[in-house]
């Protein structure tokens, strides 16, 4: 039963997601000039900030420290951890010194889903059970990140998220994988996010979909999935490496295509 309801209410949530994001599409505005992310429009000269709001999606990958993961000197290791981002960044409704340029977005609201195959050679963290097992995590997450600061290539924001969580635990048998323990749980995180974007070279403008992100924070867990048990997901993540700007992506492919159709109608 467990099993369906979480199911269900992934299912419903990412469908409430594409409805949003078809909503939002529907909304936009059309421009005469292209909004360029980096604070240009498709002509070279400056602009105000978007009126509309603008999807972006991204991998996260991140690094957990569980309190109940931890080497022979009782110190956490990290676990990794996979998971997918998208939402939409929304214009700001007012000046904000800190926010200028065409990225000027306020903050950025969205969903996002991670899961984690972890072995635990640990006997003892489930309830009568002596052996070590294999656990694994679905987490269907909402989360909301303010920026605090989004000028030219460099960005920093406060991300928080709240998620529903489903763990699986199974001991190794002979013959297959023997299912002992299952529960519910609910992650909540906060931490701080930096993002550098790479600037493109004169007519490079690919280079600009491209750059550096570092994020770090804290995760509590207000519902544990095994209460009588020692497992216990609350702990520090780290995440670090390359990301891909989706916004930046669309914004110059609809400049090439606008640009394009306009050519051809001068013929």
């Amino acid at each position: 039963m467990n099993r369906i309801a979480g199911q269900f209410f992934f299912f419903l949530f990412m469908y409430v997601g594409m409805g949003a994001a078809v909503w939002a599409q529907g909304q936009a505005g059309i421009q005469k000039k292209t909004k360029l992310t980096d604070g240009r429009d498709s002509s070279g000269t400056a602009s105000t900030a978007p009126n509309s709001l603008t999807f972006t999606a991204s991998t996260d990958q991140r690094f957990f420290f569980f309190n109940d993961t931890r080497n022979e000197n009782d110190q956490r290791t990290p676990v990794n951890v996979y998971g997918v981002r998208a939402g939409f960044l929304f214009p700001s409704q007012r000046k904000r010194d800190a926010l200028t340029s065409g990225r000027a977005a306020s903050f950025k609201a969205g969903a996002g889903f991670y899961f984690v195959n972890q072995h635990l050679d640990q006997p003892g963290l489930l309830p009568n059970t002596s052996a070590a097992v294999t656990r694994h995590l679905r987490i269907a997450t909402v989360f909301y990140e303010r920026y605090l600061y989004r000028k030219g290539p460099f960005e920093v924001s406060l991300p928080t998220e709240i998620g529903y969580g489903h763990s699986r635990y199974e001991v190794a048998e002979p013959d297959k994988d023997v299912e002992v323990a299952r529960g519910i749980f609910i992650p909540v995180g906060v931490g701080i996010s930096a993002a550098y974007q790479f600037p493109y070279v004169r007519w490079f403008k690919p280079l600009r979909w491209f750059g550096l992100y570092f994020l770090t924070g804290y995760r509590f867990v207000l519902k544990k999935d095994i209460p009588e048990s020692q497992i216990n997901y609350s702990g520090l993540y780290v995440s670090v490496g390359p990301s891909f700007f989706l916004e930046n992506f669309t914004a110059d492919v609809k400049s090439w295509v606008k640009h394009r159709k306009a050519r051809r109608e001068k013929k």
